[in-house]
This record gives C-alpha cells, sequence and structure tokens, in this order.
C-alpha cells in the first residue's frame, strides 16, 4: 500500500479538523451565540468538559478526532458498499454526496432520519427555512443522522450526537476544498480494499503530535499520561503481523490438528524440527483466546481474524455464524487510546462484515477494552463493602479496585491483585445498588474496575503484541517510580516491562509473540530478564530484524527483533533464530525471511 497520500491527509485532516473545531468553538461560547439559544445544555456540556479537561486544547483534540474518525469510517463503508448510500461519497458520476442529493430529489431514509430532522431537511432544501447556507446544513443533519444510525451497530464508534460534538462539526463539507473531498482523494477505492489503511490513519494523525512531544524529551520534557498513546504508536508492518501470528496462533492449531491445511496458507510460520507432544490443548476454536495488550488500530487482531476464520471453516461450522463466534470468543484487544479501541473493534467489525452480510444486524461488540482511569475515597468503599457483604469483599478485592486511579499512566501493565476476578465480576454484576444514587454510582465504578482486570487477567493462549517503547529518560515520574516498584527486572524500558507482563498474561503452554527493541538481548540492565526467558520460558522463534525494519519512521532510528515464546520451560527444544540485520528496508527483510523459511535456511 502506497502510504505517502495518507500520511499527507491525515496530518492535513488533524491540522484542519483543530483549526475548524476550534472555530467553532469561540463561536458556540460567544455570550449571544445561536447555540446557547438553541441547545443550552449541550452547551453546558461542553463548558463542564473544558473545565474538567483543563482547557479547551483537550476538547478540540478529543473533538477534531472524533469527527476524523467517522468521516474515515464512513468513507470505508461507503467505498465497500457497506451503507445502503453512500454517505460522503458521491454516486458515480457525480459531485455532491449520494445522500445529498437522494435528499434534493424528495428521497430521505425514514429509517435513518427521525421525522423532525427530515422536515428540518425538506424546509431548508426546499428554501422554507432560513440559512445563509441551506444545502450545508441540511447535510449536516443527514450526517449526524446516518451516524446516529450505525449507533446501533457499531455503538462504540458512533456515539449518539446530541452533545458538544454536533455543534462543533465542521461547517464547511461540500465545498472542493472541504476535508471530505481531501477524504475521498486519499481513501481511494483501492487503499479501502484492506481495513489496513485505518492503521495508518490512525499512525499519521497522530505522527505530528508524536513528533512534537519528541521534540519535547530534547529539552528534558517527560511524556505525560495523555502523550503516551501518541509517544509510542507505531504501525507494524503486515509481513511481520504475519510473522508473529501464524507462530503463534497458527502453531497452537498445527499442533492440535496435525492434519489441517491451515500451514499452506501461512508463508511465514516456521515448522518445529520434530514432532511435539507436550502442548497446550484445545477441542475447539472456540476455545482459543488471543490477546493484544496494545492494541492499537488493532492489526494483530485483524490478521488473528483470517486464521480464525480460517479454523472454524476446516471444523465445519456454519460460515453465517463463524464471524460472531470469533468477535465473541476468541479475540481481545487492550489499548489506553479511546480512539484507537474506536477504531480497532470498527477494524474487526468491518473485517466480519467482509464475511457476512448481515453481520451489522447482529449487534456484536468486539472485545476491545480502553483502559481508564476509576478511583474511589476509603469512605466510599467502605460503605460499599458494608452494602454487599465484608465476606465478598476481600483485601484482595479492594487492592484491585485502587490500582486504575493511574490507568492511563500504567496501562496493561497493571497486575490484578484478585484472582478470581471472574467470579467476582458475574456475582456484583447480579447486585442491585438501584436504591441509592450514591451506591449506584460506586457499583457503576467497581464493575468498571472489574471489568478492566478480567481483561488482564491471565486466561490466553496467545499473546501478541507490538508494545510501546519508551527509556527511563521518557518516563513521567509517576511511572518511573512504578515501573521499578513493580518491574525490577525489565524497569529500563517499557517494551520490556511487556515481555514479563505478556508471559504473566498467557496460560502454562501459551505463546506470547512480540516485536520489540532488540536491545534486551545485549544489554547488562535486562540481564536479569533475559535469565528470566531462558530459565522459566522457551524461544520458539525469533527473527532479529536490526535497523530498518520500519520503512514509516526511517533510517536507524529503531532497531528491532521479533520473536515467539512459549510460556513453559523446554531446556532441551532448538529454536529458529533468523538473523535479517543486513537488510535496508521493509521489502528486503521480508524477501530475506520468507525465503530463508521456504528454503529452510533456520539456523
Amino acid at each position: 500500500m502506497d502510504t505517502s497520500k495518507l500520511k499527507k491527509f491525515a496530518q492535513f485532516a488533524r491540522r484542519t479538523l483543530r483549526e475548524q473545531v476550534s472555530a467553532k468553538l469561540t463561536l458556540v461560547l460567544s455570550l449571544n451565540s445561536a447555540a446557547r439559544r438553541e441547545s443550552p445544555q449541550a452547551v453546558k456540556k461542553l463548558e463542564e468538559a473544558i473545565a474538567q479537561s483543563g482547557g479547551q486544547d483537550p476538547v478540540i483534540e478529543r473533538v477534531a478526532y472524533t469527527w476524523f474518525n467517522r468521516f474515515c469510517a464512513l468513507r470505508f463503508m461507503d467505498v465497500n458498499r457497506y451503507t445502503r448510500i453512500g454517505v460522503v461519497s458521491p454516486a458515480e458520476g457525480q459531485f455532491q454526496p449520494e445522500i445529498l442529493l437522494e435528499a434534493k430529489m424528495g428521497h430521505i431514509d425514514e429509517d435513518m432520519v427521525p421525522p423532525k430532522a427530515r422536515q428540518k431537511i425538506a424546509d431548508l432544501l426546499a428554501g422554507r427555512a432560513p440559512s445563509h447556507d441551506g444545502q450545508g446544513e441540511a447535510y449536516r443533519l443527514l450526517v449526524v443522522a446516518a451516524c446516529n444510525a450505525w449507533h446501533q451497530a457499531m455503538p462504540f464508534l458512533f456515539q449518539r450526537i446530541d452533545d458538544y460534538t454536533e455543534l462543533l462539526m465542521p461547517d464547511d463539507l461540500l465545498s472542493g476544498n472541504a476535508i471530505l473531498a481531501y477524504t475521498r482523494e486519499a481513501m481511494t477505492p483501492d487503499a479501502c480494499e484492506s481495513v489496513e489503511v485505518i492503521g495508518w490513519l490512525y499512525q499519521f494523525y497522530i505522527s505530528e503530535k508524536k513528533d512534537a512531544v519528541f521534540e519535547g524529551l530534547k529539552k528534558n520534557q517527560k511524556i505525560t499520561p495523555e502523550n503516551i498513546p501518541a509517544a509510542t504508536q507505531l504501525f507494524t508492518p503486515h509481513w511481520i503481523v504475519r510473522y508473529l501470528v501464524e507462530n503463534s496462533l497458527g502453531r497452537l492449531w498445527l499442533l492440535n490438528r496435525p492434519a489441517s491445511k491451515l500451514a499452506g496458507q501461512m508463508a511465514y510460520y516456521i515448522p518445529p524440527e520434530k514432532p511435539e507432544t507436550d502442548f497446550l490443548k484445545i477441542n475447539s476454536p472456540q476455545d482459543i483466546k488471543v490477546c493484544d495488550p496494545a492494541c492499537g488500530s488493532g492489526h494483530m487482531l485483524t490478521y488473528a481474524f483470517d486464521l480464525l476464520y480460517a479454523m472454524y471453516e476446516e471444523e465445519g461450522f456454519d460460515p453465517a455464524q463463524i464471524p460472531e463466534l470469533i468477535l465473541t470468543h476468541n479475540l481481545y484487544g487492550i489499548e489506553l487510546d479511546e480512539r484507537a479501541g474506536e477504531l480497532a473493534a470498527f477494524a474487526l467489525s468491518m473485517k466480519a462484515r467482509t464475511r457476512q452480510r448481515r453481520f451489522f444486524n447482529k449487534r456484536v461488540k468486539p472485545n476491545i477494552c480502553v483502559l481508564e482511569n476509576v478511583s474511589f475515597s476509603s469512605e466510599e468503599l467502605d460503605e460499599y463493602m458494608d452494602a454487599v457483604g465484608r465476606d465478598l469483599f476481600t483485601r484482595e478485592l479492594r487492592s484491585t479496585l485502587e490500582q486504575f486511579g493511574e490507568a492511563d499512566n500504567f496501562g496493561s501493565l497493571i497486575q490484578p491483585k484478585l484472582t478470581s476476578v471472574t467470579d467476582t465480576l458475574v456475582t456484583l454484576e447480579a447486585k442491585d445498588m438501584g436504591g441509592s444514587l450514591f451506591l449506584a454510582e460506586t457499583h457503576r465504578k467497581v464493575l468498571a474496575v472489574l471489568r478492566m482486570a478480567d481483561y488482564l487477567s491471565p486466561r490466553y493462549h496467545v499473546v501478541v503484541a507490538n508494545p510501546p517503547y519508551m527509556g527511563g529518560k521518557g518516563m513521567n515520574g509517576r511511572l518511573g517510580a512504578w515501573a521499578k516498584a513493580n518491574y525490577p527486572n525489565s524497569k529500563s524500558d517499557l517494551f520490556a516491562m511487556f515481555i514479563e507482563r505478556n508471559l504473566d498474561m498467557a496460560l502454562s503452554g501459551g505463546a506470547v509473540a512480540m516485536i520489540t527493541m532488540q536491545s534486551w538481548m545485549f544489554l547488562s540492565s535486562f540481564e536479569a530478564l533475559r535469565s528470566r526467558i531462558l530459565n522459566q520460558h522457551t524461544i520458539l522463534s525469533m527473527a532479529h530484524l536490526g535497523a530498518r525494519a520500519f520503512d514509516s519512521i526511517g533510517g536507524e532510528v529503531v532497531s528491532t527483533t521479533a520473536f515467539v515464546l512459549e510460556n513453559a520451560h523446554k531446556p532441551d527444544y532448538r529454536g529458529a533464530y533468523l538473523r535479517l540485520v543486513d537488510g535496508n528496508s521493509e521489502a528486503e527483510k521480508m524477501e530475506m525471511l520468507t525465503k530463508a523459511i521456504e528454503q529452510g535456511r533456520v539456523k
């Protein structure tokens, strides 16, 4: 995929949307604005959000990102004809969006657009309603209605727009210089053939913010929690994703189904030298749980979807049921950035829709957990404990509830103290706390923490990740101190802590597949980590990539290694090791890897 046009567009889109949202914000907040008269509650929510965020900029960033995600999602679905009518795309040979042209001819989808909005749109287009831009205003109402209509199928991305998000929607969506014109130009039908385009757009959208964060590092400015996602995002090339997933998830399947033909479609799979008898057993594809604890826009998970679909097919499952089964039983993602989490869930939904035309009617929500800060006062927990019973409210439970006050800083590295999270969650979900407003809010927060803790519990057959890379010099004070206290063997970098964390999240005999910085292989500061891996786990394979494995960042900036570990110690196992450091680009390294595997030159 040629990503240069996507990069130029995404960076331009962020700047443009921020400018337009900022201008709308100034207009909306002006003393005698129309918004204050017509939508006083929405303006009140906006002012509260600004106060809670510590200023206007975080709100501007959030709203701009929200509209970027929605516009890109609508364009992707338009191109692939997942929408009944083009919402942001024109019909062939036309210039204006199809939904607007149809409305101008009197055809407005009654299932999509509520009666009041339909009447207003008709009046605006007929000139019966006063407006300085009747056509533009009518189209904005159509877009809002379309987003709200998608809420039922994809609530994670299309939250109902009845607040300040609509007030801050860009005015110009129809001109040749509008953001939607540039969206269509960048997201061509060719680019939208693969949902991978969503991941590239996410990386490029935040790339300038990432550059700013790294400029700050040169001035000794630490990376704050809100900047961790931008500072650590790096989209993984597809061939590396395939190597990791095929040699973890694919390997697990082939060990359990030696007669499977799946190996024929796994070009990066490295078979074991000898037949194995000691491996993690599964009875059905429904048993398999795959987690990406730093999932970003979901690239690892979308390829895992493809392999899982093939597994279900081999087992004779009804094709109409397979997408729902995969998203319900098999795939789990954890993420810090709410917008990235939305895109990961969207990408998985698009994968499912590709395989099943009626998938949207099923209203299946992918298992993507966006970690959020949740804190309690001691008095709050004491009162809640009295209400639910002290026999249930153990010390472990209380400790776990107190672990998520800085979830945006510590992320998936949090290790829940409670070992029976699922059982406790089920028990508490059955409790009715509606009789007390105070207890009801505490109950909601408790359940939110336990649902996050459930994702972070050790229950996965496969953990696959391109974790964040951040050395101690970049960590803010709280993160640095917490790392030393909780990960003494790997505290020097987030990626190293994730190696340990992922091993703890995997079942005994499960696989951990990662691409990380190569430094843990050599530096003395990681000696204890190496000792743990060599003495408690097993290296199944490793592709030492070195520099230039990521064309999107170029040069010698990041030197990496990709590897697959088994969460079991097999001292006699002979792993497969590939040295690919001599390749000068993604393409060269990919070719070296495939040739080595094809020719059996694995040493």
